[in-house]
């Protein structure tokens, strides 16, 4: 045989191999010469090999069929799955005998904690998976996932812009999340990436493909090289992999819609890397005469030894494989999977030399440095035509050690896996006795045997309160009474049987028109008196109560015994593979790839291990996130949530060079970002980090045209009132020194100032040392002629008094006057008095604007209560809070300082006029306005929220929980854009977040509420609010993952829901339950089109400072619950 048949034949016996697991692993059927046969008629089509094993399996005998369908009705307890091992033992329930029903019940009993022991999953629960998947597949039609706009770019490149060297996300262009997962955990593989991205095509590829291998692959690769390449050194925080992607479904030939399956990705993407690298060997074997490595094969595929007996003769085979597939259900952790696919059919008399049964052992021979586990979590019901998730929890370590599966350790595996067999069925007697201990009794109801002792010792030493059980009634009570005690009392008398029957008689009357389905039982309102004997002598006592605690001292000693021998058999299967020679060969987990969800819908993300830093990461398509082994068990090993494993991938730890970064050569420095690119790749990069940099340029520069063209407007609109001014033609020739605030005013103007204020400093002598208030009384006696633009204001000021305003028209705002900021003003300057009559307008100038800053810095600097937030009645106190720059302080100061309100008298006039000059000597290199302008945008955000947020809390404590949803919703997410750019831009987090949780589920209580109504109306009601309201919201609260509460949150309104599913009702409301719950069970994280926000009304400083503090008192004096 030569060279290139060989090959070929090796490559037509992988190819088998990979259609027989992918064949197993849809249709659930194990028997490979069924498998074979079937690939056989199909001649290799996947496809028709499905449809010829589904009919094969579908014809089975009527009463069989019969059977499965009367066995799963709503009405029974427990649903029997198609493909499971049924009892070989039958039981005819069709007769009277009391025995064989007996036998059944403890049978079902038996066989329903052993599922539970085994799969840490209730009957219940499974069957409420399965019914909530047939609800799922059957509405498939209407219900499918739109993925036009799973992920919408954010305008703002800085947004999307990388932070430091964190890892790149992939961004998830309509159903590829599966790409992402498989992706990242390949790409970091650091000895894949160098050999993807040092990858070369061969040199006759430069010409016309030649077959469609060349035509798919190179492209392919190509695309794959730059998808790397961006991975490495882009500034992007994600990139885009559509034309890797597009390339990949051509070969799938499949639509948008469909969601691609793992494992036939990754089948595809090896083979294709494989191809790739393959055409590259052989150039350089047609080139050197030396037969070439394949390095993919190198990297995936291992080797195992088939032995085995067929038909009573003895085989041995070589095989290969690349992904090792193993099977989930039945199974609690990965090694009893491994067990299992190591082994099939029967071997027990494989080593005799009369061989008569068949089976066989695989070995492994070589494993592959990355070793990958394909875990079937999807079986095929071949009754209802569709496959179903198996969500049984599947333990697996953070290191494996494979000695137990290598060939070479074949003998000793043998003689352990035969001591575990005898250990097993040691173990097995054992628990059946200590069974009978702990389950004591003939009935269906059973008992531990010592409690039965204890309550017959119990029993035994009562007394009896009267001669007859019913002599302390009394019979001439109340009806209300008499009958209910009487009842009660009948009822314990009669027994478990009667009990059973009277609950198994379907009741006589007939339903209402409106169904209540989920009514409560109610409680007996009086218990029976206690039992004891009516007849004991004290020797009969003496004797029976010794021989009651003998006998439970025994009781208790024996199932001490047994359990501590369970206990050591255990430890010792436990501890049957640690011994040195079986810890060899280590691989240590470096991927898990997890699947969200049903069969036919669900996400795909990935958890890998970061061999540096020694953590692991959370790669969520655009989000990659640092996470731990904690959150990767709670969202791996499946069976509390409906995400669980699908893919595992090991790597040899004692090959480190699979994760070893690379050095230079010359300078033996770690290559980082573009310095481990090739050239070509390397310009790529930079091409697009350019255009990167040219986006956020052209962003800046369109923000900032925006901002200035807002100045504009404002100066414009300010400019008729500026344009009378003495000061104005003064300012120009003052604007060339930036020190404005040391800068003394024009002389000219310091002269007017003057002149202006003798009258008014002769007559404010007189008030010294009064406050505010005086000046306030002087200026409303005082009567002084006023032109004819002036009017007189009288002004309440809750904190200085009242007092009236001389202004000019329409110069007077109320609102602005009586805010805290104003008060502050009018007190600093009134303390001014002094330093005004002795050195001028300008001196009195400063020394209110440092007894103001002052005053604001101590107000910043206090630890006050959530209630006493000084941010909303300063600004300025905000700015502190959030360290904003000293010229962006000085500004706001002086503006405030330059307001026209501040016109009581001569003194408060001139101290203005100084602040506006100084404002008007800032040149605009000395304050940058943009910079200026958003930091009061952004406190005026912050007002916004507050007001959204105060009006959520009102309104739900009011218990108008519809309408604060909306307020808590946005007030969270405007909150949560503030906090990013600091600590103490918004508010507690943790408040809002738990506020918004609260309303949530809330609101899911009471639409579950109306549902279980069973009006129509109301039961509309409920659902509408659950889809206009609660599930829009679900992904904000799934999206960021900080919050444990917020997932556990959503985990219990989906539970709330999908427990209706085991409960009897309408087959109107069945219909509506299954049309609403894959929309609630939406695992996708997509943030579909929202509402607008809420339109907020207008509150003063005051207004709003009061009503905050009011609402934050009220939380105070209420704790919530859980906080």
């Amino acid at each position: 045989m030569t060279v290139e048949q060989n090959v070929l034949q090796q490559h037509s016996q992988k190819h088998q191999q990979t259609l027989l697991n992918q064949l197993r692993e849809v249709t659930g059927t194990t028997d490979i010469q069924l498998l074979q046969q079937a690939l056989q008629v199909s001649n290799g089509d996947l496809g028709d090999a499905v449809a010829f094993l589904t009919e094969k399996n579908v014809k089975v005998p009527q009463h069989e069929e019969d059977t499965y369908y009367q066995t799963a009705q709503i009405g029974n307890d427990r649903y029997i799955s198609v493909g499971s091992q049924a009892d070989t033992s039958i039981i005819d329930l069709t007769g009277d005998d009391k025995d064989d029903l007996q036998r059944a019940i403890a049978l079902s009993l038996e066989e329903s904690n052993r599922a539970f022991r085994e799969t840490g999953i209730t009957d219940e629960e499974q069957a409420i998976s399965r019914v909530l998947e047939a609800s799922i597949a059957e509405n498939k039609a209407s219900l499918k996932r739109t993925h036009t706009e799973v992920w919408t770019d954010s305008p703002n490149p800085h947004d999307r812009k990388r932070i430091d060297n964190c890892p790149v996300g992939l961004k998830n262009v309509g159903n590829t999340c599966w790409f992402s997962a498989v992706i990242q955990s390949l790409f970091n593989l650091l000895e894949f990436q160098r050999l993807v991205l040092h990858y070369s095509p061969p040199t006759y590829t430069t010409d016309l493909p030649r077959n469609q291998k060349e035509r798919r692959n190179l492209p392919f690769m190509r695309e794959l090289r730059r998808l790397f390449s961006l991975m490495v050194g882009s500034k992007r925080k994600y990139v885009d992999p559509s034309k890797a992607v597009e390339i990949l479904k051509e070969a799938f030939k499949s639509n948008d819609s469909q969601q691609q399956d793992v494992s036939e990705f990754t089948h595809k993407l090896l083979d294709w890397l494989e191809d790739a690298f393959q055409m590259k060997a052989d150039e350089e074997r047609t080139r050197d005469g030396e037969k070439p490595k394949n390095p993919m094969v190198e990297l995936f595929y291992g080797r195992f030894l088939a032995v085995g007996v067929h038909e009573g003769k003895k085989f041995e085979n070589i095989e290969t494989f690349g992904q090792y597939p193993l099977q989930v259900n039945g199974f609690k952790d990965l090694h009893e999977c491994l067990e299992a696919a190591m082994v099939e059919g029967e071997i027990e008399s494989l080593h005799s030399e009369n061989c008569a049964k068949s089976g066989q052992e695989h070995w492994f021979t070589e494993l592959p440095p990355v070793l990958t586990f394909e875990l079937s979590r999807f079986e095929f019901n071949q009754a209802l035509g569709r496959p179903e998730k198996i969500h049984n929890k599947l333990e697996f370590p953070q290191m494996l050690y494979m000695d137990r599966y290598m060939d070479k350790n074949r003998e000793i595996t043998r003689l352990k896996r035969e001591e575990i067999r005898r250990l097993k069925e040691h173990l097995t007697l054992l628990q059946q006795r200590l069974e009978r201990y702990l389950s004591y009794g003939s009935g269906p109801k059973r008992f531990p045997l010592a409690d039965v002792l204890q309550y017959a010792l119990e029993f035994a030493s009562s007394k009896p309160v009267c001669a007859s059980p019913i002599e302390d009634i009394d019979t001439t009570a109340p009806p209300g009474g008499t009958t209910s005690s009487l009842t009660t009392s009948n009822a314990t008398e009669q027994g478990s049987a009667s009990s059973t029957d009277s609950s198994a008689t379907p009741p006589l009357q007939q339903r209402s028109v409106v169904h209540k389905p989920f009514t409560q039982s109610r409680i007996p309102p009086d218990l029976p008196m206690h039992p004891a004997p009516r007849h004991i002598t004290e020797d009969e006592l003496r004797v029976l109560e010794g021989c009651l605690h003998r006998w439970r001292t025994e009781v208790e000693k024996d199932t001490r015994d047994l359990q501590e021998s369970i206990a050591r058999i255990y430890r010792t299967i436990e501890v049957m593979y640690t011994d040195k020679s079986m810890s060899q060969v280590p691989y240590r987990l470096h991927a898990v790839l997890v699947h969200e969800g049903q069969a036919n819908a669900g996400h795909y993300w990935a958890y890998i291990f970061n061999h540096h830093q020694r953590r692991w990461m959370k790669y969520n398509d655009i989000s990659v996130t640092k996470s731990s082994w904690e959150e990767l068990v709670r969202d791996s090993f499946g069976g509390y949530r409906n995400a669980s494993a699908y893919c595992l991938m090991y790597i040899n730890s004692n090959k480190p060079f699979l994760i070893e970064e690379e050095y230079d050569k010359e300078t033996g420095q770690m290559l980082t970002g573009l310095d481990k690119l090739p050239s070509d790749l390397k310009d790529y990069v930079k091409e697009d980090n350019q255009q990167f940099e040219k986006e956020i340029a052209e962003w800046d520069f369109q923000q900032a045209r925006k901002a200035q063209q807002k100045q504009l407007a404002t100066v414009a609109s300010l400019g008729a009132v500026e344009e009378a001014s003495p000061l104005t033609a003064a300012v120009p020739a003052l604007l060339h020194d930036p020190e404005y605030m040391e800068q003394p005013s024009p002389t000219d103007d310091l002269q007017d100032l003057n002149k202006c204020t003798e009258d008014a400093i002769s007559k404010a002598s007189e008030h010294e040392a009064k406050g505010p208030e005086a000046i306030f009384d002087s200026t409303t006696r005082e009567v002084i002629p006023m032109p004819s633009p002036q009017c007189v204001i009288k002004v309440a000021s809750p904190h200085v008094g009242t007092f009236v305003v001389e202004s000019e028209e329409r110069l007077y705002d109320n609102e602005v006057m009586l805010s805290p900021t104003m008060h502050g003003i009018v007190m600093a300057i009134d303390k001014t008095k002094n330093i005004y009559d002795r050195y001028g307008p300008e001196a009195a100038f400063f020394k209110a604007i440092r007894i103001e800053y002052t005053r604001l810095m101590r107000l910043a600097q206090e630890d006050t209560a959530p209630e006493n937030d000084y941010r909303l009645k300063h600004a300025i106190v905000y700015f502190i809070h959030n360290q904003a720059p000293k010229k962006i302080l000085e500004r706001t100061l002086l503006e405030q300082f330059a307001s026209r309100n501040l016109c009581f008298d001569e003194r408060y006039k001139d101290i203005t006029t100084v602040a506006r000059i100084k404002l008007e000597l800032i040149k605009p290199s000395e304050v940058n306005m943009e910079e200026y302008e958003i930091w009061h945008q952004d406190y005026r955000s912050f007002r916004e929220t507050t007001i959204y947020f105060m009006i959520g809390l009102e309104l739900f404590q009011k218990k108008s929980y519809v309408e604060a949803l909306m307020y808590l919703i946005f007030a969270y997410q405007y909150n949560k854009e503030l906090l990013s750019k600091g600590q103490y831009r918004g508010h507690d987090e943790n408040l809002l977040s738990h506020y918004r949780r609260e309303c949530l589920l809330k609101l899911n209580e009471h639409a579950a509420g109306l549902f279980e109504s069973g009006d129509d109306q109301e039961v509309n009601n409920g659902l509408s609010i659950m889809n206009e309201l609660v599930v829009p919201c679900l992904p904000l609260l799934l999206i960021d993952e900080l919050e444990e509460k917020d997932v556990v949150a959503v985990e219990d309104m989906r539970n709330r829901w999908c427990s209706y599913l085991g409960q009897e009702m309408e087959a109107n409301l069945q219909e509506k339950l299954t049309d609403f719950l894959p929309k609630l069970l939406d695992c996708s994280t997509e943030i579909k089109t929202f509402r607008d926000p809420p339109k907020l009304p207008s509150y003063s400083t005051n207004e709003l400072y009061e009503r905050f503090k009011k609402v934050m008192l009220s939380l105070s004096r209420t704790p919530a619950d859980g906080r």
